[in-house]
């Protein structure tokens, strides 16, 4: 029996760490220590806090080292303008789907994706999206997501000043 659990403030340092986990396995290098685990850290201590706020995290512990997290996922509900299959514009966003390379294949991370997709439906989320790894695709798709025909682009400013 795999117990899944909402994220507390107390998580926030292992989220980071599993943040890192999941960008080893989708970069083939670790990332390199620096501010973005600090900011990581800042963002998720506060916003756990809020548990009515618009993100939550679930995880599954370590069987053998509790103060460890085996596995993770985080989510977000953002409020866009409405369309077609989504007139509401209310839509949910999957991340950090993550689990320790020492407790892989054992179900966690999908444990943790349906104790989040449960969070959506309470919620009233109907469209929810994610960015899929070659690993974690199987999952998804059993889960019901299908592919989508967007095209995702990016644009990385560089030196915008911080902000406080």
């Amino acid at each position: 029996m795999i117990t899944v659990r909402r994220a507390t403030i107390d998580d926030a340092q292992e989220l980071v760490r599993l943040r890192g986990v999941l960008l080893t396995a989708m970069d083939g290098r670790a990332p390199e220590p620096g501010p973005w685990q600090a900011e990581a850290l800042r963002v998720l201590r506060q916003r756990l806090a809020d548990p009515e706020g618009s993100l939550a995290a679930y995880v599954v512990d370590k069987p053998d080292a509790p103060d460890e997290l085996a596995a993770c996922v985080v989510g977000v509900i953002e409020h866009r303008l409405g369309g077609p299959i989504n007139p509401g514009g209310t839509i949910g966003y999957v991340f950090n789907v993550a689990t320790d390379p020492g407790h892989r294949r054992r179900g966690y991370a999908r444990a943790c994706l349906e104790a989040l997709l449960g969070w959506y439906h309470h919620r009233g989320v109907t469209v929810i999206e994610l960015k899929a790894s070659e690993d974690g695709e199987s999952i998804y798709r059993a889960l019901g997501f299908e592919p989508t025909a967007a095209r995702t682009l990016r644009l990385t400013v560089v030196d915008q000043p911080r902000r406080p």
